[in-house]
């Protein structure tokens, strides 16, 4: 089966201003590559339906959305915090990328595809129970794995997270759920400052100094990740897929290299296919870089895709 490409022209529409590193132009660079490559038309490509209310309320609490929704601007621009805005497009775009990450789920459930990758921003992983945050409004793979747990009966999700920030939001959403496991590398100290100390039995943190490469990572995930996830034996596997960790991306200090988001995707399949029947559900978190996020993003869909 193809793997399935999940994206929506309103992600495109998002846009924090010229000066803001999470652009609509992270969209094209993924695309662009995979054009190149001549990857993108083995794709199964589908528009991301809008998220439900029900959906979102299995992880965020009412009244935010309702703030959100009646936050978005008509004109202009709306600062949420420090370093998240909305235009008259966020909102729903917002839907779409939490939607695509839902539809994902079904799809690979229903058998239609084998594993999926959802090419969407706003990302989601700093998005918490009832805040905004870290360019995030709605928390796109938590609603995913509460989606897969309540929807279709599942009774453990795994959520790898190989972003360079810490997916606070996914922790905080999960932390006293034992039916999911978080399994995140990300550099610390740095934003949003914490997770260090915060993980238990099923949060899986592995903090990273800065100046960590490839060497580090891939120890983390050998020694620590895949461990933990045949222990948990998980039904479903989703994936926060941040690139910033790239060493050509100024938003971080890490060093990864395009070959080592092959290799983990690899790592994570083999565990899919062992406890999950290949159930896979991908969502594009950071990366900033354009070129490097292309490339990076390009080979782990590749590894998915069995291309």
């Amino acid at each position: 089966m193809q793997t399935a490409y999940i994206s929506h022209p309103l992600c495109l529409r998002h846009d924090m201003g010229s000066d803001h590193p999470e652009c609509p132009a992270r969209i094209h660079a993924i695309e662009d590559q995979l054009i190149a490559s001549g990857l993108f038309g083995y794709l199964q490509h589908h528009d991301a339906p809008e998220v439900s209310r029900e959906q979102l309320l299995r992880v965020h609490d009412g009244d935010y959305i309702d703030s959100i929704a009646a936050t978005a601007p008509k004109e202009g621009r709306v600062m949420l915090d420090g370093d998240t805005e909305m235009n008259p497009f966020t909102y729903p775009a917002a839907l779409r990328a939490a939607g695509a990450v839902v539809m994902g789920v079904d799809l690979v459930m229903e058998g239609k595809t084998e594993n999926a990758f959802c090419n969407i921003r706003p990302p989601g992983h700093h998005a918490e129970r009832a805040r905004a945050m870290g360019f995030c409004i709605f928390n796109n793979v938590a609603i995913g794995a509460a989606h897969a747990l309540a929807a279709h009966g599942l009774s453990r999700v795994a959520i790898a997270d190989f972003d360079v920030h810490h997916g606070n939001g996914t922790e905080h959403i999960f932390h006293e759920n034992p039916r999911v496991m978080l399994c995140s590398t990300f550099q610390h100290p740095f934003y949003p400052y914490g997770g260090a100390d915060s993980g238990n039995e099923h949060i899986i943190n592995v903090p990273l100094a800065a100046g960590a490469g490839s060497e580090e990572f891939r120890a983390a995930v050998t020694n620590i990740w895949l461990p933990a996830l045949e222990a948990f034996k998980p039904e479903f596997l989703l994936i926060s897929a941040g690139f910033d960790a790239h060493r050509e991306d100024d938003m971080s200090m890490l060093r990864l290299v395009d070959g080592d988001y092959g290799w983990v995707t690899q790592h994570l399949k083999q565990v899919a296919e062992k406890h999950c029947q290949g159930r896979i559900v991908s969502a594009l978190e950071g990366g900033y870089a354009l070129h490097a996020l292309g490339r990076s993003a390009m080979a782990h869909i590749k590894i998915l895709s069995g291309l």
